[in-house]
């Protein structure tokens, strides 16, 4: 097993359990509450999106890492068309920093 398919793996755990939120309005909704501990954006999300939500983390003190493509996170998470990912859990946010 690759650590792509471990940390996708790791995610999908994560959303079963319920800390993470998806998509660009909940985790930035998430990360102002300061909820968030990780943002996990696809590789093949819009330029846009990334400086937006990058600056947002960045403001905020929250590691951002581009990762995987929408497609693969999104199955993982058992979600469509998912490019934004927050992780709410310190552990989990440990876990998948360390395999990316």
């Amino acid at each position: 097993m690759t650590d792509k398919e471990k940390c996708l793996g790791v995610l999908g755990l994560a959303s079963r359990a319920g800390k993470i939120v998806s998509g660009m309005d909940a985790v930035l909704e998430n990360i102002k509450s300061k909820k968030i501990n990780l943002v996990i954006i696809a590789s093949d999300a819009s330029e846009k999106t990334k400086e937006n939500v990058k600056y947002v983390c960045t403001n905020n003190g929250i590691s951002v890492i581009e990762f995987s493509t929408i497609e693969e996170i999104s199955l993982s998470i058992g979600k469509k068309n998912k490019a934004i990912i927050g992780i709410k859990d310190k552990n989990f946010s440990k876990r998948n920093n360390r395999e990316i």
